[in-house]
């Protein structure tokens, strides 16, 4: 990992690990294992290797954790009977309780070890990533990002339906070749030990990792920092990128913006659509951004969430209103499209690789308005998922994206689409990408 890892990340590195294969993983293992041979040319491995990866948790960093769950100090509960305050006490007992008593990391961990992963140096940092390469002929390479406070864990109910359309009800014209990058600072990619890791410079990083992959032909997708990365890379025009994918896009035009910065009425002559989507970001600069603000100020101020498994878990609940509902449903015994084990499988990855602090750097790093259109020229399609932080109308699309090649509002979801709502996220990735095929 970067010079700044400990000992027990490095141990997760193994040049002879042998990488896990379900399905068509052991043909990506080979081809992507080509790919390290011609690199090293037998000898030491360059900074440009490709190095195979597996992660297994020290078992005294479960015990651990689950000592550290035990000794929670609990505040009292909440004054008001929603989640005005926060995160409300009954769902953080309940998460504890499962977290706990009943949870098993291992099984996550077997999951993520039987895909393909990889760790390569670039620009002085280790990127870990997932590769899957389809079995069907002319497959479409595609690189995946994550947000926060997800992690590659976000798209494991996708990869296989994606690279493997044809057991998921698609054709194989549909399939995809994936990589799945955790970003700098997150999961099993390294930890910048100096500042300069925005969303500009890791996206110049990923077109170099698809080129190293051997890819001259590539679309991108993703949302929330996935979407920041993927409309840069789109920037950056690298002749390679195609089109790029988003299910959080970035369109509010300037008069709507400057209407939400002075806090006043919104603009006269909304379309219903329009309206809503204001409604929706006026609610979230106003009641939901302190997270954002405070990692974007004072990253390193949030000891707590490093030091507490339980300081983390409600830290990273608190994203979004909709997503806290949804994972409070959870936790109260309803079912959605999140697990409780969905949950916890992706706060213990940011508990066990102790990057609490890290990933939240990236907020710190980013000088980009972040809903401010980018200027975006290549070809662009746009998924609206209803309970996203606010759903895009598509007049703002249409103007933000002069290349908008497909659009479409889906009825269920939210921010996390690939994890909530995998069936409906991989038709929206197969629709947006089909006139690209064809063409």
């Amino acid at each position: 990992m970067s010079a700044g890892s400990s000992s027990t990340r490095r141990s997760f590195l193994a040049a002879s690990a042998t990488v896990g294969a379900i399905g068509l993983a052991t043909a990506a293992s080979a081809e992507t294992l080509d790919l390290v041979e011609s690199a090293s040319g037998g000898g030491a491995a360059p900074a440009a290797a490709i190095r195979p990866f597996k992660f297994e948790a020290p078992e005294a960093d479960l015990v651990d954790l689950r000592r550290r769950i035990a000794a929670t100090r609990w505040p009292e509960r909440e004054t008001v009977n929603d989640r005005t305050q926060g995160v409300r006490l009954e769902t953080m007992r309940a998460l504890a309780q499962a977290w706990q008593a009943g949870y098993d990391w291992r099984k996550v961990e077997a999951r993520l070890n039987a895909w393909p992963q990889f760790v390569t140096e670039i620009d002085g940092l280790d990127i870990h990533f997932i590769h899957v390469r389809s079995r069907h002929e002319h497959a479409l390479p595609m690189i995946i990002t994550h947000g926060w406070p997800g992690s590659v864990i976000e798209q494991l109910k996708v990869i296989d339906p994606l690279t493997n359309p044809t057991a998921h009800g698609g054709a194989a014209s549909d399939a995809f070749d994936l990589v799945i990058p955790s970003l700098p600072g997150y999961g099993f990619s390294g930890k910048p030990t100096a500042a300069g890791w925005g969303p500009e410079r890791t996206a110049r990083a990923w077109t170099q990792l698809m080129k190293r992959l051997g890819y001259t032909r590539f679309v991108a997708q993703g949302g929330d920092w996935g979407d920041a990365i993927s409309e840069q890379m789109a920037l950056q025009a690298p002749p390679e990128l195609l089109a790029i994918h988003t299910n959080m896009p970035a369109t509010i035009p300037d008069d709507i913006a400057a209407a939400l910065a002075a806090g006043g009425a919104p603009p006269a002559g909304l379309a219903p659509d329009e309206r809503s989507a204001y409604d929706q970001i006026d609610f979230f600069y106003k009641h939901g951004l302190g997270y954002a603000q405070e990692m974007a100020n004072r990253p390193q101020t949030l000891y707590g969430i490093a030091d507490s498994p339980i300081g983390l878990a409600a830290w990273m609940l608190d994203h979004d209103d909709r997503s806290t509902a949804m994972i409070g449903r959870v936790f109260d015994g309803q079912s959605e499209g999140l697990t409780r084990e969905d949950v916890l499988d992706n706060i213990t990855l940011y508990w066990l690789t102790n990057t609490a602090v890290s990933s939240a750097r990236l907020y710190w790093e980013n000088k980009l308005a972040f809903f401010a259109p980018k200027h975006v020229t290549i070809p662009v399609a746009v998924s609206v998922f209803p309970d996203e932080i606010y759903a895009s109308p598509r007049s703002w699309a249409e103007k933000a994206f002069p290349k908008l090649i497909h659009f479409n509002r889906l009825e269920k979801g939210g921010h996390f689409a690939a994890w909530e709502q995998p069936a409906a996220f991989t038709s929206e990735v197969r629709d947006a990408f089909r006139s690209l095929r064809s063409a």
